[in-house]
């Protein structure tokens, strides 16, 4: 059953079928919108930030990002293998998190030694392992289409 029938049963249920509608393209233009938004925030950002920064909790950053990639791989792993269709969603989410770490590793990295060292990680696993997640996606997405 498409995405559009379940919407529909579900607003003939509820007797609303022109407000439910009307309140997802609003939505939908609100998004839009915040995203707009963003592009001069950018820009002042970009005008105004310091160029280097002290963070107080950056191991517990770092830490943290690193156990939501090991979860995220792990229950990506568990549910392929049990044929869940939710793997999908745990894929593009393990993913993003992959290339966010592999952009804030390489851009954040002290030059020599630990800038290879960065490079070598993003383009020799998180990028890698990004990729055959976004794979493990489309391939869900396309059998729950079908």
């Amino acid at each position: 059953m498409s995405t559009l029938s379940v919407c529909r049963h579900q607003d003939e249920a509820c007797g609303s079928a022109g407000l439910r509608l009307g309140r997802r393209y609003r939505l939908e233009h609100v998004l839009v919108g915040c995203g707009l938004a963003l592009l001069p925030w950018l820009v002042l950002l970009a005008n105004s930030l310091p160029g280097t920064a002290i963070a107080s909790n950056w191991c517990t950053a770092w830490i943290g990002l690193d156990a939501l990639e090991a979860l995220g791989l792990i229950a990506t792993g568990l549910l392929t293998a049990r044929g869940h269709h939710l793997h999908a969603l745990t894929a593009v989410a393990t993913a993003t998190l992959l290339v966010v770490d592999a952009w804030f590793d390489t851009v954040t990295a002290a030059g020599g030694a630990d800038q290879i060292s960065a490079v070598v990680m993003a383009l020799g696993a998180e990028l890698p392992l990004a990729v055959v997640c976004v794979v493990l996606a489309v391939r869900g997405a396309a059998r729950s289409t079908a």
